[in-house]
């Protein structure tokens, strides 16, 4: 009998109240690699790849479709009807392309164009009918060379088997292509032998410097080796980036091309492949590979009739297990952070840490199901803090990307800590955290000093602020788990500082531009101010302080109504266009991260059966078995792994707690198989499509009236069983019952921020200041030298000053903030035809002549931005004078769609109606350059005027070598101060 008929035949006892509870665990009823569907998220955005790899494994041996744009960061789109080739490594659901490394192209021409050009090159026509993924196993037909496909691999080695048509056994080529897909900084290709090739490409991307080895071992002799730059045979030694193979084999025999590959070097990739693969046929790898999987899958078994859930949940646990991704020989060596060869036996290396998305759900569910691999992975992140200097936030192939906020392999250390996986040094861990979080990098500088971000310091200021507070939150429990008290104090107040961006008026979490809210401000607007998200995006991320927040609101009440404002809002954004915002219910993003606990944020005001109604309508509403069947970005497995734990029946709302917050079930019956040999099985009863409410819980034979569980429940096995009912309960109401994060020690005082008053005046300004706290005392001096008073009454500004303020409650003093405040001469007025942003609007309509200078970050708001249009800004100067020059700043960032002025001029008058030309330049600004720079262009016409006129012209259509002309993308023009001398 099959193996898979026997798993779990076993029966679960413990013992509750004196009597013997029998749990029988969830069976399987047929594989499970059945179950998977690769092609899930090949489609819309989700970015997957459906080719074969290993669980966690080096190699993603897989077809590539898309050559670039941001639906081809995996290298295939479901979309597409052409295959250049079967390439090895590949990212899961990013949203950044990579990889596509050493592509194998089987051919019965020899042509080195891949077709992107129009041409027919090597690139192969293919149909979906005739196309099979599965688990470590892929199959597809050339159509228009009528060869078959297959691919498998072991977890760092891979084997292509090519079937040619009968017709063809005198032309049977293949293609090596290194210039495939990245920019090639150096590649080799070496023939060893009539069936051996070797070689590296190293290349930039995403990564800086990717550097990979190869090692090819080929079925059957090739005759000659034909180079892209050459005709003559390769020789040892020779460096050629694109290279056609022919192949004898009068016998028409299936070719096997077997390869290893390594970032350490060649030598590294042969015995990868020797080792893992050697003399082992096609079969035989395959059949090895798929058992792999099914094992691995097995961790997770669910029992339900609808076969969809099944298949988008067995595809959701196989895509949480796609990555990070093995970087290490089968030796130990490895390639570490400062790009040299390191070599340990101790743990596993690890690469591909998307830890923005994963520290929320993939890596909380890997302390579930892979404990022994969580110390590696937190082993491989010590190691590359020695080797970097800090824990990564987001590294690629021995590279720093500086891609995504926070310090996020921080909670994934805690939340391992706090649960009890200590298999590393502890004490390093520690301190790595800790320096980590100390650095003044990425707006750190000034969220030590004041508490918070501010708006003109550092981009997305307000989404960094709220997940350094989160990070600073989870190193605050490991200090207090390790008696280290000061540690403690300083990372629990930190991990207060979300209050610095709360405004108390709107109920938002939003940007503090020069002390002031940032505005004009709308909840729906997409700005610099949040990363890839709103207003309604962030401010619900709180998540290591939900009764602090709560109580900020206003009470459980007014969360409540905020949460269904969130659920019941228009689907739709404002501002800056971002394609990451998707998978809408109202205002919730399911398609990105920062979204994603939001659901069971009900819970903790007593209210779970809201929890449960929208959770089932997330899990039935935004997950498929269809290509497009995600949301949004798959991104390395988080989205997944909120499917896993959400249909199970709970979700990590907290990482860095050993609690789990209760949703609903989606199975009859699911068991988890751990890793110390128990099993833990939550079982639905009465479980329907009308049956979506909890009406009871039991916890192994007991009352379960708790709206969450603790890990130790899990780990310990046993049983979790619910009752399910068409209508919502009492069950989880209760406030004892409900979940609960809350800091209570070492609270701190919010700084106080400026309500009224224009930071930029003509005459005079009047200032009002706030706090969130409401019993504070604010204080202020309106000068360094000037002692500071209490502040009963607004203040009255009427020259350039610098304002000192801070706040005094029960708790202490906060930081003094002092925002600089600047007096524009009266005599001096802007017409602006020409509208610019709100998110750009840099202070509104005087932000032009107001004396503050704009950054080389345009997200700082500094500058004055304007879409696809020409900017006239007219100047009065109240009355004629002698104009010695005039200056206007520009900004350039291309990557970010702005671009020098195609033509300047300024133009004067004396009458505000005849206007006489002074100054006119052209520019070549849709030259492509990737500096980041600013140029003041500047006249100096020496003549009386009253009136001064500047035009500045868009480039309009970004040029065809842009990313976003394939997206119709309109230039930016962003000014700053017109300087009249």
């Amino acid at each position: 009998m099959r193996s898979y008929l026997l798993l779990l035949i076993s029966t679960t006892l413990f013992l509750s109240c004196d009597r013997i509870i029998e749990v029988t665990p969830a069976q399987k009823d047929r594989p499970l690699i059945n179950y998977v569907n690769p092609f899930i998220g090949t489609g819309g955005h989700g970015h997957t790849y459906p080719g074969a790899t290993m669980p966690f494994g080096m190699m993603q041996l897989s077809p590539d479709t898309r050559l670039d744009g941001w639906d081809g960061c995996s290298g295939y789109h479901y979309d597409d009807e052409y295959i250049y080739g079967f390439s090895h490594t590949h990212l899961s659901g990013t949203g950044v392309s990579d990889y596509g490394d050493i592509l194998l192209m089987p051919s019965t021409t020899i042509n080195f164009n891949n077709g992107a050009d129009g041409n027919a090159g090597y690139r192969d026509h293919f149909s979906h009918d005739n196309e099979i993924a599965q688990p470590g196993y892929y199959k597809v037909h050339l159509d228009s060379t009528n060869i078959d496909v297959e691919l498998t691999v072991a977890e760092r080695s891979g084997v292509h088997k090519y079937a040619f048509a009968k017709a063809d056994s005198l032309r049977n080529y293949l293609i090596l292509d290194l210039d495939h897909r990245d920019e090639v900084l150096d590649a080799k290709v070496d023939t060893l032998s009539t069936t051996e090739l070797s070689g590296y490409r190293h290349s930039k991307a995403w990564a800086n410097k990717q550097m990979l080895f190869y090692y090819i071992k080929t079925s059957h002799p090739f005759k000659f080796m034909k180079q892209s730059s050459s005709l003559l045979i390769s020789k040892k030694g020779e460096k050629a980036n694109k290279a056609a193979l022919k192949f004898d084999n009068p016998k028409n025999e299936p070719i096997i091309i077997k390869i290893g590959i390594s970032a350490v070097d060649e030598s590294g990739a042969k015995n990868n492949l020797e080792t893992e693969i050697g003399d082992k046929s096609f079969e035989e790898v395959k059949q090895e590979a798929q058992a792999k999987w099914e094992k691995q899958l097995e961790k997770i078994i669910v029992e339900s009739s609808n076969t969809e859930y099944k298949t988008n949940f067995y595809t959701s646990l196989y895509h949480t297990m796609l990555a990070p991704n093995l970087y290490q020989d089968v030796d130990g060596r490895y390639r570490g952070m400062d790009l040299e060869v390191h070599q340990t036996t101790d743990f596993k290396y690890y690469t591909v840490f998307s830890l923005w998305d994963t520290y929320r759900a993939a890596h909380p569910l890997y302390t579930i199901i892979e404990e022994k691999r969580t110390n590696d992975f937190i082993n491989t992140m010590l190691a590359k803090y020695d080797e970097g200097g800090i824990i990564p936030i987001w590294d690629l192939s021995g590279n720093y990307t500086g891609c995504m906020i926070g310090y996020h392999g921080i909670p994934v250390i805690a939340d391992a800590y706090i649960k009890g996986i200590r298999g590393y040094d502890t004490e390093k861990a520690f301190e790595a955290m800790i320096h980590s979080a100390t650095r003044d990098k990425l707006g750190l500088k000034v969220y030590k000093e004041f508490g918070f971000i501010p708006v003109e310091e550092e981009s997305e200021s307000v989404s960094k602020t709220l997940e350094y507070a989160y990070d600073d939150w989870t190193i605050a429990q490991v200090a207090k788990e390790m008696g280290d008290g000061e540690m403690y104090e300083t990372f629990i107040k930190r991990a207060q500082s979300y209050k610095n961006v709360f405004d108390p008026e709107t109920g938002f979490m939003r940007g503090r531009m020069r002390n002031k809210w940032f505005a004009p401000f709308d909840p729906f607007e997409v700005n610099f101010n949040y990363t890839e998200a709103n207003a309604w995006q962030y401010s619900f991320y709180v998540p290591q302080d939900i009764t602090g927040f709560t109580k900020l609101l206003g009470g459980k009440k007014m969360l409540e109504k905020k949460l269904d404002e969130l659920f019941t809002a228009e689907s739709q954004t404002s501002g800056r266009d971002q394609a990451d915002i998707t998978g809408l219910i109202g205002q919730y993003a399911h398609g990105n991260e920062p979204s994603h606990h939001m659901a069971y944020l009900y819970n903790f005001i007593n209210k779970p059966w809201k929890t449960q109604e929208r959770v089932h309508e997330i899990m039935t509403t935004m997950y498929h078995d269809a290509p497009d069947g995600i949301s949004g970005n798959e991104d390395c497995g988080q989205m997944s792994a909120w499917y896993v734990f959400s249909s199970l029946g709970f979700y990590p709302v907290t990482p860095g707690t050993s609690e789990y917050v209760i949703g609903k079930p989606l199975f009859d019956k699911a068991t988890i198989n751990l890793e110390n040999g128990n099993q833990f099985t939550i079982t639905a009863e009465n479980l329907n499509e009308e049956n979506r409410y909890i009406a009871s819980a039991k916890m192994n034979g007991s009352a379960h009236p708790y709206s969450y569980l603790k890990h130790s429940d899990i780990l310990d096995g046993g049983a979790l069983t619910f009752e399910m009912s068409t209508s919502p309960s009492r069950w989880g109401k209760h406030p004892a019952h409900s979940p609960k994060t809350e800091i209570k020690d070492h609270l701190f005082t919010p700084a106080p921020f400026i309500e009224q008053g224009d930071i930029a005046f003509k005459g005079e300004t009047t200032i009002v200041l706030g706090s969130v706290e409401k019993d504070a005392e604010i204080y202020f001096a309106l000068s360094k030298k000037e002692p500071f008073k209490r502040y009963r009454k607004p203040i009255t500004i009427s020259q350039p000053t610098t304002l000192r303020t801070y706040t005094d409650t029960r708790h202490g003093q906060s930081t003094v903030i002092e925002t600089q405040f600047f007096q524009i001469n009266e005599n001096l007025s802007i017409q602006l035809d020409a509208e610019y942003a709100n998110a750009y609007n840099a202070g509104g309509n005087d932000a032009l002549i107001d004396g503050i200078r704009g950054t080389v970050d345009f997200r700082t708001g500094t500058w004055q931005g304007y879409s696809d249009q020409d900017v006239i800004a007219t100047l009065d100067l109240s009355k004629n004078q002698t104009i010695n020059s005039i200056e206007v700043g520009f900004l350039q960032d291309q990557r970010s769609w702005i671009f020098y002025p195609t033509e300047v001029s300024y133009l004067i008058s004396q009458d505000g109606k005849t206007y006489t030309e002074v100054f006119k330049e052209n520019y070549e600004s849709s030259k492509k350059d990737d500096a980041i720079a600013i140029r003041n262009i500047t006249a100096t016409p020496n003549t009386n005027a009253r009136y001064i006129k500047v035009v500045a012209k868009t480039v309009g259509p970004v040029p065809e070598w842009h990313l976003g002309y394939d997206y119709d993308g309109k230039a930016w023009l962003f000014l700053d101060e017109i300087v009249i001398r």
